[in-house]
């Protein structure tokens, strides 16, 4: 494994961004950026041994700073919706930014995805860290994450998320990466298979309504695998509320998904320690120019973000997002890359 850093330009507040690259023995590679710890490239081979960069990003900081979407993010403190941006813990009633409508999402005006976090490259893995501090954003207590990323040998990305806190508050972290295992083009013909039963219900502003619904028998069913396409503009309250796949599944074991490129034959399958996974199919991604002068379209990638259900502190039967104060917050996603 080698470790590399390079410059990636500077904020326009002024801060200088740095680029950190691993490469495995087989050529697979990973870049994240120290700005809001953020996957900018992901190289797989394919079925030709060609290397594919599978994730969506940009070529520039200024890009980052200037679009929406959290293309590759680390995103917190609380990831996903919180509807009418607010919350009650200890008796006490916390208030945050409204960022979509009335709700709160991705953690606020400046989430994690906005911050430089302090990068410590390791012998087979890079860590990054920061400290939140109390208040941020309108979150109680002081909350050191870390967050670290290792690339094996077999072309698996593994990322970990660490926390610890002087004070009670909530946490759900993720990465947003999109993904397009073509490198490229619309994801629509990808093949994907969930591991899941069951899923949130949503209201109109794609927050959930504390329901857990069967997927059997509606579109949201990729239990036996099918193509994001098969049903993604069919007749569905759920689907037109959110424009196309923008839903948490119920997962129901540690394997999240199977996502297979229709050309590439590249197959990510996502594992995870989390209860669940966020099924986005990029409605909301307007056009824009992505890495190397691509041109980015809505449904051009999936994400599939790993988390504990959004909202969660609203619906009972949800898993928490609470945080104690002298508990340890550790979780555990996996990307995995083989052929198909």
């Amino acid at each position: 494994m080698t470790v590399t850093k390079y410059s990636f330009g500077v904020t326009r507040a002024g801060a200088p961004v740095t680029a950190y690259r691993m490469e495995n023995k087989t050529g697979a590679s990973v870049t994240v950026l120290d700005y809001g710890a953020t996957v900018q490239s992901l190289c797989v081979p394919d079925r030709t041994g060609r290397l594919v960069d599978v994730v969506l990003g940009y070529d520039t900081i200024g890009e980052y700073e200037e679009n929406d979407g959290f293309l590759g993010a680390t995103v917190g403190r609380v990831c996903n919706r919180i509807g009418g941006a607010s919350f009650s813990l200890s008796g006490k009633t916390y208030s945050l930014a409204k960022t979509i409508g009335a709700h709160h999402l991705h953690g606020g005006v400046r989430g994690f995805d906005k911050y430089i976090w302090q990068a410590e490259p390791m012998a087979e893995s890079l860590r990054f860290s920061r400290l939140s501090p109390d208040g941020e954003e309108g979150y109680p207590g002081n909350l050191t994450v870390t967050v670290t990323f290792r690339l094996t040998e077999d072309n698996c990305l593994v990322v970990t998320y660490d926390g610890d806190t002087d004070r009670d508050t909530i946490v759900n972290l993720t990465n947003h990466s999109y993904f397009n295992l073509n490198g490229g083009g619309t994801a629509l013909d990808h093949r994907l298979q969930l591991f899941a039963q069951q899923m949130t219900e949503n209201n109109s502003d794609s927050v959930p309504t504390g329901r857990i619904l069967p997927v059997e028998d509606t579109p949201f069913d990729f239990r036996a695998g099918k193509t994001i396409r098969q049903d993604i503009d069919a007749e569905n309250e759920q689907l037109r509320f959110g424009g196309g796949y923008d839903h948490n599944y119920v997962l129901s074991g540690p394997t999240a998904a199977h996502l297979t490129g229709d050309k590439s034959g590249i197959r990510l399958t996502v594992t995870t320690t989390m209860p669940g996974v966020q099924l986005y199919t990029a409605n909301s991604l307007t056009e824009r120019t992505g890495k190397g002068g691509v041109t980015l379209r809505p449904r051009d990638a999936v994400c599939l973000e790993t988390q504990l259900f959004p909202d969660g502190m609203a619906h009972y039967g949800f898993p928490s997002p609470v945080l104690r104060a002298g508990e340890h917050l550790h979780s555990e996603t996996g990307y995995a890359f083989t052929l198909a």
